[in-house]
């Protein structure tokens, strides 16, 4: 029991300073490496990471100090929902890590992490269908992935998205 106690309070002990030492106080200025340190705890390729960007996204003006960029043209020129899945969330943090990092001068060094990161989050959108819907889904978060990666940008035309439907129901045909 008292080992128990001790886990559970060790644990609320731990949650309480990951807490503190990302979430902004209102009277402090945030210094470059603060800025840093939430920038790369917001673009890890991890649940834990895209909860804590979520979570600071939905309460933007608790992070006022730290001045970030929240814009967003969700995926650029390329559909926002191709084929009815949802990738506005991770466009949403992809542009984020991409803006702050350029406005710190730290862009070319974390941006494969931010595109690891839009693929991370664009896997877990396809995570929650199953059969051909999950293989088209998976095939168009690969397509929007190398897109940035190559480019640095998101530009898939319907071609590429038309493509990898087929591409998924010709091998569901096959296995079947």
């Amino acid at each position: 029991m008292f080992s128990r106690s001790l886990a559970v309070l060790g644990t609320a002990a731990l949650s309480l300073i990951t807490s503190l030492a990302f979430t902004p106080s209102a009277h402090a200025a945030v210094t470059p490496q603060q800025k840093l340190a939430a920038l790369s705890n917001f673009s890890q390729p991890t649940a834990a990471s895209a909860s804590a960007w979520r979570s600071a996204w939905q309460n933007q003006g608790a992070w006022a100090d730290y001045a970030f960029d929240w814009s967003t043209d969700l995926c650029s020129s390329s559909p926002d929902q191709p084929l009815g899945f949802d990738f506005r969330m991770p466009c949403r943090r992809h542009d984020f890590g991409y803006r702050n990092y350029k406005a710190v001068s730290q862009f070319p060094a974390n941006k494969a992490r931010i595109d690891n990161a839009f693929y991370f989050d664009m896997k877990q959108v396809c995570a929650g269908y199953s059969g051909v819907p999950k293989a088209t889904c998976d095939g168009l978060a690969w397509t929007y992935y190398q897109a940035v990666k190559q480019f640095g940008n998101l530009n898939v035309t319907d071609e590429q998205i038309r493509r990898v439907q087929r591409d998924a129901e010709r091998k569901a045909l096959s296995d079947a």
